[in-house]
């Protein structure tokens, strides 16, 4: 990767970077892009496509229907609520 490109990738995230940083990114951009295509030269014709590197099991519990806070439970320790809602700050001008 040349240094305009690094220079121009820096400018687009919105980065500074000075020209010793460039320098420095570009060659390791550089080691990194021709790694890959060392990769790609390896034979997968055999390999089988996966999502994951090894299998993913669900964690997650069954969804059952549970008894849930009352509108007094939940408002029990808000600083401050009105109405049965909570009160927040305006985030929006």
């Amino acid at each position: 990767m040349s240094d305009f490109n690094v220079h121009y990738v820096a400018k687009l995230a919105r980065i500074a970077l000075s020209p010793d940083e460039e320098e420095r990114l570009g060659s390791q951009l550089g080691n990194i892009l021709s790694y890959i295509e060392k990769l790609k030269s390896a034979d997968v014709s055999g390999v089988e496509p996966t999502a994951h590197a090894f299998p993913l099991l669900n964690v997650t519990r069954p969804d059952v229907v549970e008894t849930s806070l009352t509108n007094e439970e939940a408002l029990r320790n808000a600083p401050s609520h009105t109405g049965g809602l909570f009160v927040v700050p305006n985030i929006l001008e």
